[in-house]
């Protein structure tokens, strides 16, 4: 333990929830306080734009469809790293694993002929396996070779965008798209169903919502659960009990991946409806949902909270946009802004001051020349 000025800095042993929950709300409203000064800057009065923000986004049913629809790829993205994270697994890869999805899936859907009532079914398979095996390779090459993942995860989001960047300019560029980079639309029967007069793919969205009660209820009532969690503690204490560390690692990274394939491909099926530009298909989901993943503190339940958020603010970027005349990457600085500030109150989660015991004086007794 340190000390400084009398107190001494001592590990928490259980951070309580209060207080982390205090902690990362005191963020979220540093956080829009800052980008209050950004609005500022841009001649924008921070009230007022808080107001369009909320009038364009919470009362009105089509801002309120979109913030659920940016919601369904956080969630699900979101619930796969809060898996990935208690294990210690850092899966900042999640961007190129939805990627990957939403291409094998757009491949069965342009080139295999299915039975219409099937088409979609396989396409989510598809999907799954597709995010799951991109997930597979960093996760083998840690196992196996001790590599770290965190570079490895990040370089396949590079490799899984140049892929969807050839096949659309390449291969599979459509025969209607002419100068532009996609493929020709997907058939009828591989469109998500929506409600009417949004783009809200509401069948991703249940399932979205299934995967992070089914997540929670593993993690915390199945023995396999209790696996991830000895292992996201203590690794030396899941070899010393002779746990498959090798086999739980895998397992949930193939979950991790395979969810956000599962996004990829409800983007593809029940927004875009063909593969196009990376930066259009996906608008940095997998980038934020680690901040959603952070913030929910390993919890997938509490992805139900922190994912429609963040839905909240990539839809306010749209009213900001259309509305304030701003750029849409105002949301990237709010994003950026809050995981710094989660990373700067992490200490405080972790330690805390207490004082320091006052020593007791040590009285010493002077010898006379008679011993006395």
């Amino acid at each position: 333990m340190k000390q400084f000025a009398g107190f001494l800095l001592q590990e928490r042993k259980a951070p309580s929830t209060r207080w982390t929950l205090l902690l990362s709300l005191v963020s979220i409203g540093v956080a829009l306080v800052l980008l209050g000064v950004v609005f500022s800057l841009y001649g924008i009065s921070p009230i007022k734009a808080y107001q369009t923000i909320f009038t364009g986004t919470l009362t009105d049913w089509s801002g309120f469809s979109a913030v659920l629809q940016r919601t369904i790829p956080l969630l699900l993205i979101g619930v796969g790293l809060v898996m990935a994270f208690r294990t210690l697994f850092f899966n900042i890869g999640a961007e190129g694993q939805l990627l990957v999805g939403a291409t094998a899936a757009a491949g069965v859907g342009l080139f295999v002929p299915l039975p219409d009532p099937l088409t979609l079914p396989i396409m989510l398979l598809v999907g799954f396996l597709a995010g799951a095996a991109w997930a597979f390779i960093p996760a083998l090459l840690k196992l196996k070779l001790q590599i770290n993942e965190v570079i490895t995860t990040l370089m396949l989001n590079y490799v899984a965008i140049n892929l969807v960047n050839y096949l659309v300019q390449g291969p599979w560029k459509g025969k209607t798209a002419y100068g532009y980079a996609y493929t020709d639309p997907l058939k009828d029967s591989a469109w998500m169903p929506t409600l009417p007069g949004t783009n809200l793919h509401w069948g991703t969205l249940i399932i979205a919502v299934v995967f992070a009660v089914v997540t929670g209820l593993i993690l915390g009532r199945t023995t396999e659960g209790f696996r991830m969690r000895i292992l996201g503690e203590s690794p030396s204490v899941a070899k010393y009990l002779g746990m498959n560390t090798l086999k739980t690692t895998l397992l949930v990274m193939l979950i991790s991946g395979g969810a956000a394939g599962l996004a990829g491909v409800g983007e593809l099926t029940g927004i875009h409806h063909k593969l196009l530009d990376p930066l259009q298909l996906s608008l940095g989901y997998g980038y934020t949902a680690i901040i959603v993943a952070w913030l929910a503190r390993g919890n997938p339940l509490g992805v139900l909270i922190t994912a429609p958020f963040f839905g909240l603010i990539f839809a306010a970027g749209d009213v900001m946009k259309v509305t304030l005349q701003m750029p849409f990457q105002i949301v990237d600085v709010f994003n950026g802004i809050l995981l710094f500030l989660l990373i700067a109150t992490e200490p405080l989660i972790r330690y805390k001051l207490v004082k320091a015991p006052e020593q007791t004086p040590i009285h010493t007794t002077r010898e006379t020349p008679n011993g006395r």
